[in-house]
């Protein structure tokens, strides 16, 4: 449903902040088929990188188009693994990112990824993408229609935000907002990010 111009801004965008915040240890829940890790390994700041995803279908396509190059690179490991738990045994990451991810997730699960990464994981820095429901519209759909079949909700950035400022006073990180995309003067853009920081 949406242009794939969008994605990559996304990704342009998250890559970024990660360079930003000077992390040189980066977890990518929900990898999916490697497209971040991929921008991330060209920088030798990052020393450690680590993919995981509950898909391993996601996971062999990611280890395919990251090709030769990425399965040699010590500094990345792929993993099988389900973010709404605590990933058992895993060094600690400064940096954490869910790029598209939450939205795939029944929103009961959402306390269980809460409790694992900003209870348990407690990156310096963790970063959450998600769709902005009300650009929907202007993508010609219906109210109750989302933009991936797969997706279990989409929150427009009112309710985003109250429930990353609920992760946030929880669990001691200071938030911020931002949008993805060109936005509309009263939609907004057509997809937001929260940008956490550990205040301890």
């Amino acid at each position: 449903m949406e242009e794939a111009t969008l994605h990559e801004q996304r990704l342009d965008l998250v890559t970024a902040l990660l360079l930003q915040s000077g992390a040189t240890s980066v977890l990518d829940l929900g990898c999916g088929a490697g497209r971040l890790l991929a921008r991330l390994l060209p920088h030798p700041r990052f020393d450690r990188i680590t993919g995981v995803d509950l898909c391993t279908n996601a996971l062999a396509v990611a280890r395919s188009e990251l090709g030769d190059a990425g399965r040699a690179d010590p500094r990345l490991r792929l993993m099988h693994g389900d973010c709404t738990r605590p990933l058992e045994g895993l060094a600690p990451h400064e940096a954490a990112v869910l790029v598209e991810t939450i939205e795939h997730l029944d929103p009961g699960l959402l306390s269980g990824t809460e409790r694992a990464l900003f209870g348990h994981h407690r990156p310096r820095l963790a970063i959450v993408t998600t769709p902005n429901r009300e650009y929907n519209v202007l993508y010609g759909l219906a109210e109750r229609e989302v933009r991936d079949p797969d997706h279990r909700f989409e929150w427009d950035r009112t309710r985003f935000r109250a429930w990353a400022g609920g992760v946030a006073r929880r669990n001691g990180y200071a938030v911020r907002f931002g949008g993805i995309g060109k936005p509309h003067l009263e939609l907004g853009a057509p997809g937001q990010y929260a940008c956490f920081t550990r205040t301890d």
